[in-house]
């Protein structure tokens, strides 16, 4: 696998970018910058990675494409659309969102994402980014949620039947996936099925751990790895030997000391 991070930790040029990721152990990167910028910067660190043999993982997103106001749902698709062809332009493994929500917090758990009407709007926005972007060279993908479809492996799969289109892949999220006490006690069949259903799809894979609380009712709880009792060795093998080259993304850690830390503890502990 390739290890990465979310976060560009300090820097003040592309090829400090670049250093600063490969002496953190880093082989695979979240590209840092956005398709609005000038097209000299973009240059300037897709050059830096391929320099130092970074494979750029993704091209986040992390916009509402299924936002109620019309014309805001408009300016978010047209983002999703540049942000992927942003990826294709730069041979990313993928660009990444979540499918939205229907509700007034962008990624927000509302009831309403799970109506059928909301399942339509999300493939015909999939099938619409994908057709308009016209891209080669890279794949759009979904993170799963806990809250908001694709939820788990079988989702996942129907969503892709749905959408019917070659540029649409697989972005694994284990732990947003783990939202119920099956997954979370049956962790490893749950990532065995993750990996025999979604296979070869999966682009990319975030990292992280969870805990289970001891306060009724059911409460999982997001941390770093080594925080929780995730068994992220297990996971990170099973996704390396799906594609020897395959991202593990480190993210949602609040400084770059934290990343620092923790990237130790994953080299460590979970592929060490």
């Amino acid at each position: 696998m390739r290890l990465g991070t979310s976060s560009p930790l300090n820097h003040s040029t592309p090829e400090e970018w670049a250093e600063n990721q490969v002496e953190l152990g880093c082989r695979a990167v979240v590209f840092p910058v956005q398709s609005n910028e000038p097209q000299e910067k973009i240059d300037a660190y897709k050059m830096a990675a391929e320099a130092h043999d970074l494979l750029i993982a993704e091209v986040g997103i992390w916009r509402n494409a299924l936002a109620a106001d019309p014309d805001e749902r408009a300016k978010m698709r047209d983002y999703c659309v540049a942000q992927l062809r942003l990826a294709d332009y730069l041979g990313a493994r993928c660009a990444v969102n979540v499918a939205g929500a229907f509700g007034p917090r962008w990624d927000g758990p509302y009831r309403e994402n799970f109506t059928l009407e909301a399942r339509k709007e999300t493939v015909k926005m999939v099938q619409e980014i994908i057709d308009r972007a016209e891209v080669t060279n890279t794949y759009f993908t979904l993170e799963p949620m806990p809250w908001m479809i694709p939820t788990g492996p079988e989702d996942y799969l129907r969503l892709i039947d749905e959408v019917n289109r070659d540029r649409f892949a697989v972005h694994m999220d284990i732990i947003n996936m783990t939202n119920s006490a099956d997954r979370y006690f049956g962790a490893e069949e749950f990532i065995d099925k993750c990996a025999s259903l979604l296979g070869s799809r999966i682009r990319s894979c975030h990292i992280k751990d969870i805990h289970l609380k001891q306060e009724y009712t059911i409460q999982l709880e997001e941390c770093a790895p080594g925080c929780g009792e995730y068994p992220l060795k297990h996971y990170v093998e099973k996704m390396h030997a799906i594609d020897p080259d395959m991202p593990i993304i480190l993210e949602h850690l609040n400084t770059d000391e934290e990343y620092i830390r923790y990237m130790e503890y994953i080299k460590k502990n979970v592929v060490g």
